[in-house]
């Protein structure tokens, strides 16, 4: 596409609901009028804007989401016409503050996120400002292109708000930060009149703008010796603003031809000064080969003193990962394998050196050198070499998420952002980092330390604790860093901006004179002060604890939780990591809050390129909608500040409408907020206020009268096929009327418990739990298992006691929030059980949500060791299979099918607990057949949310995102593989294909 020119929205959500705007303000009033658009005038929409990923809080006036530029254009004249200040946002994924302040929230972010404009050829792009980076580069790597300010939030971050915050990113060394790759800003001002912010040697049109370019030139100018004294010599600095982009002399100038642009003046103004409707990027060529060597410390210094040498072999990345972050990594299932092999020993710090460019030999000659030079410098075989893409890929995923890693710390203590980005000359690194770490010893705690060796910004976060005597020693520790950044000629502020957390530090950084040059530039862009105040000017002190999310006075109210949440009630001591139990007991809150409060906000959740989280809003592209948005609408109930009821509250019932408890947050949520089980909590407080409805109870209790329905299942078919009677019993229920429902068969569990069966000389046994979906409507996967496991010579026990009904794992009463039931039932199935565990043999089950709840809330329910014997003997078939091959007890003969290839869907609970590669494993023993993953997130079925007519068109949207258009280019030879019960209902209404279990795709290859 040579030369073209094109345009289109990158990610298009669903709208499902009606715009809405609580109440009643005369701008909420002209706002819903003027937009088409979402208005937001709710204490809990506005409580989810109220924070981003730094330690403050602060409530909105109001949310506004412009569905076009249009939109964007009224709502920002009815807020002139208003007065009302207003505040730019995309992801929200600021460190500083930037983006919360007592302001209009206009998000850009779900819907101004079209290409308007692309140039192969030039290598320019131009995008609204809501376009995410990832995003971008996805649709430019057909073209070999990308935008090359790579930074470690670039799954969720916005064009806009890199351009706001002046982002610089992993590999800033070779193409420079945001300021250096912006060519024009396309700007609404506060005046309300359009401006093209642009390259000095292109025509500057209107008289607004000539006025503000000549009164900038005018303070530059009058400035120009204090900014050479004043203005540090780093790459990394992107404090206040840039006035000196006139100055073209300066070695570290924004421009290659020698001519200031004056959209650089809007890089790294954090959206004070103008609105960017319109970004246009300079854009690079895709390397063709990169290289990865990972260099392994011994200690720490020695780490931060071989930067400045590495950086002579001209890498285009030096990254760090300290020890707190491995030894994080190491204990996440995700991450773990990757880390383990790139460490050599037991290091205390690892540094990741890129080498890119066209030649493959000469990136492995440079990675050669870089042996050669570890070895000169007293490290020789210290180096881990890593020439594959994937692998590649995986470890710099890991450093990518290194904020979120060292955030799922547990206890009240957090590494705090506020002096992180400091930046100072590389051949002062190491002595900085050394006198810094003695700064934290002296105050009690501990820092934790990765990112940009490259250039001298390290981001190191103090652990402390916000809640208590946090805001004090943050204050000490600040004054003091700052003395040593002034020492080595460094910047306070080196890649993540001022905001609230780094806005007094302008003045000290810049002195008196430029400070006042900013206040001027700002009166002349902003005279009313309405667009985002007291950010770069006159901004409040970094500790005014008003402003913290944890605010004095913050409680948590009182409730007892139905499940156990001791393991997140924790204190850590930040010098030896040592986690204890909390010292004070009358908090029956518990460790509810602390997992609730394990959210730092940082936006993992809304990506859209991997994974399984967040299904739901991958559909809408609402905040609400998304793990953050949850756990701040938990949060802000918890803690009373959505009314008195607390997790039983409208608000909370609202925001957790489409969670489809997938647990995909679970796993891929860096942090670890596992909105499933919180979820659980707050129907439990739902019902214990309102009760529970018919549908709930029937689908709830559904285990207890199954084996009893299937005996009238023939009358329930019948019905199913009048229309008039299905369609009257799905309108009482509340059932959508376009799904099929599943229908009642002969138990296959009252078959097997009927039939004469000796286990006395068997050698190997196994019970097969037998869910109740797979023993009442696809007892035919059951079956299929019982006859795979007595092939393979094992003696098959099932989950029957007697003349008692089945047993069953409870999952349909945690759903329904009936904790106490789901309990009943796991105390009958431990009873059952546990002879067998205590024996060695091992619990497989069919049905992935029901045989990892006995891995997972069985563990809450206050059940001990009994239930921790039980999660390590439960394993999903696969698993089983898997492990008994490997240990050489497995053996089964396998032939050829007539499918070519298999067609796989992960359930989210597989996906969740690393449990989907070995339905991969087992489908590849079958010769010949080329088995497919399908990258997918959640089915959208989970359970009877798919059933259920008000979440029809959420559930089938979440499967039209990539599964049922997967299943449907599938050709009719090819087998299409589900373990999920919904799953294989999803499958067959949306795309009427049979999915198969695995364990009958086996069965099949046994014949």
């Amino acid at each position: 596409m040579e030369g073209a020119r094109t345009s289109g929205m990158l990610i298009k959500p669903i709208h499902l609901v009606p715009s809405s705007a609580g109440h009643g303000s005369p701008l909420a009033r002209r706002l819903r009028d003027a937009l088409r658009g979402d208005v937001f005038f709710d204490a809990a929409s506005r409580g989810r804007y109220a924070t981003d990923a730094s330690i403050y809080q602060i409530m909105p006036i109001g949310v506004v989401v412009p569905r076009d530029q249009d939109d964007l254009r009224a709502a920002l004249e009815v807020a002139r016409l208003e007065h009302a200040p207003v505040l730019a946002r995309g992801a929200g994924t600021s460190q500083c503050g930037q983006t919360v302040g007592e302001a209009l929230v206009i998000d850009t972010s779900k819907w101004l996120n079209n290409i308007v404009d692309f140039d192969a050829d030039a290598r320019t792009v131009t995008v609204e400002p809501g376009v995410v980076l990832d995003h971008l580069n996805a649709w430019l790597k057909p073209h070999g292109l990308w935008f090359p300010v790579d930074v470690s939030t670039a799954a969720q971050c916005t064009i806009g708000g890199m351009a706001g915050n002046n982002s610089c990113g992993s590999r800033s060394i070779e193409y420079g930060n945001m300021v250096h790759n912006v060519l024009g800003i396309d700007a609404i001002l506060a005046d309300g009149s359009e401006a093209r912010f642009q390259s000095l040697k292109l025509p500057h049109e209107g008289a607004r703008l000539a006025a503000l370019l000549e009164g900038v030139q005018r303070i530059a100018t009058r400035e120009r010796g204090e900014i050479a004294e004043r203005m540090p010599k780093v790459l990394r600095r992107v404090a206040g603003y840039n006035i000196d982009l006139f100055d073209c002399q300066n070695p570290l100038a924004y421009t290659d031809d020698g001519v200031a642009n004056l959209a650089h003046l809007l890089v790294g103004s954090e959206g004070t000064l103008a609105f960017s409707h319109q970004i246009t990027l300079k854009l690079a060529p895709l390397p063709a080969h990169k290289t990865l060597g990972v260099v392994s410390f011994p200690t720490f210094w020695q780490a931060m003193d071989a930067a400045q040498h590495i950086v002579k072999l001209k890498p285009t990345a030096v990254e760090l990962v300290d020890r707190t972050m491995i030894e994080l990594a190491l204990g996440n299932p995700g991450f773990k394998p990757v880390i383990e092999k790139a460490l050599v020993g037991r290091p205390e710090a690892i540094l990741l050196v890129e080498f890119a460019g066209e030649n493959r030999d000469d990136q492995v000659r440079r990675l050669d050198g870089l042996v050669e030079l570890m070895g000169d410098l007293g490290l020789p075989d210290s180096v881990v070499k890593m020439t594959d893409a994937n692998e590649q890929k995986a470890l710099w995923e890991v450093r990518k998420a290194g904020l979120n890693i060292m955030m799922s710390m547990k206890g009240d203590g957090k590494p705090v952002s506020f002096i992180e980005d400091c930046a100072v000359p590389l051949e002062h690194l190491a002595e900085y980092t050394s006198r810094l770490t003695e700064v934290f010893h002296r105050h009690g705690t501990e820092g934790t330390w990765y990112a940009h060796a490259s250039v001298g910004t390290l981001h190191v976060r103090p652990i402390l604790d916000m809640r208590r005597d946090g805001a004090t020693k943050m204050r000490a520790i600040g004054e003091e860093a700052a003395e040593l950044v002034r020492e080595y000629k460094g910047a306070f502020s080196g890649e993540h901006g001022d905001g609230l957390c780094r806005g007094e530090w302008i003045a000290w950084q810049y002195g008196p004179k430029i400070n006042q040059a900013f206040m001027e530039i700002k009166q002349l862009f902003d005279p009313e002060n309405r667009f985002n105040p007291d950010k770069i000017v006159r901004p409040p002190k970094m500790d005014d604890a008003k402003l913290f999310r944890f605010a004095p006075g913050y409680r948590e109210r009182q409730m007892r939780p139905m499940l156990d949440w001791s393991a997140w009630d924790v204190d850590r001591d930040p010098l030896t990591g040592v986690e204890t139990p909390p010292g004070s007991g009358d908090d029956l809150t518990g460790g509810l809050a602390k997992a609730v409060e394990m959210c730092n906000n940082n936006g993992h959740c809304r990506k859209f390129d991997a994974g399984t989280m967040c299904p739901s809003y991958r559909v809408t592209k609402d905040e609400k909608h998304v793990t953050r948005g949850r756990a701040n609408t938990l949060r802000l109930a918890i803690s009373g500040q959505l009314g008195e009821d607390g997790l039983a509250s409208d608000e909370v019932k609202d925001t957790l409408d489409l969670c489809v408890s997938c647990k995909g947050c679970k796993r891929d949520c860096p942090t670890g907020v596992d909105m499933a089980k919180l979820k659980i909590e707050a129907r439990a407080a739902w019902n214990m206020k309102h009760g529970v409805k018919l549908r709930e109870r029937m689908i709830a209790f559904l285990p207890r009268y199954a084996r009893r329905a299937a005996k009238a299942g023939g009358f329930a078919a019948a019905g199913e096929r009048i229309p008039l009677v299905s369609a009257w019993v799905k309108r009482a229920l509340g059932l959508a009327p376009q799904r099929s429902l599943p229908q009642f068969r002969p138990s296959f569990l009252l078959a097997v418990a009927a039939a004469k069966r000796d286990a006395a000389a068997a050698t190997k046994e196994v019970v097969l739990f037998v869910d109740t979906f797979n023993d009442n409507f696809e007892p035919e996967n059951a079956r299929a298992a019982k006859r795979v496991l007595e092939a393979a010579g094992y003696f098959v026990h099932f989950n029957v006691r007697g003349e008692e009904r089945p047993l069953c794992c409870g999952r349909t009463f945690l759903a329904a929030g009936l904790v106490d039931e789901a309990k009943r039932e796991a105390r009958r199935l431990l009873d059952t059980l546990m002879p067998f565990v205590a024996r060695g043999v091992s619990i497989v089950g069919l049905e992935p949500s029901c045989l990892l709840s006995m891995r997972d809330e069985f563990l809450q329910y206050g059940y001990g060791d009994e239930a921790r014997e039980l999660s390590a003997a439960a394993f999903l078939f696969e698993e089983f299979l898997v492990r008994e091959k490997g240990a050489g007890r497995f053996d089964l003969a396998l032939h050829p099918l007539d499918a070519p290839r298999a067609w796989v869907h992960g359930h989210c609970h597989q996906k969740a607990f690393d449990a989907f590669r070995p339905v991969l494993t087992v489908l590849g023993w079958i010769p010949g057949l080329d088995v497919k993953p399908i990258e997918s997130s959640c089915c959208g079925m989970a359970g009877s949310f798919g059933y259920e007519a008000e979440h029809y068109e959420a559930s089938l949207a979440m499967a039209e995102l990539s599964l049922l258009p997967a299943v449907r280019k599938a050709d009719r030879a090819d087998l299409v593989v589900a373990d999920g019960t919904s799953c294989r209902h999803q499958i067959h209404d949306g795309a009427n294909v049979t999915a198969l279990h695995v364990a009958r795709v086996l069965e099949m290859a046994m014949n």
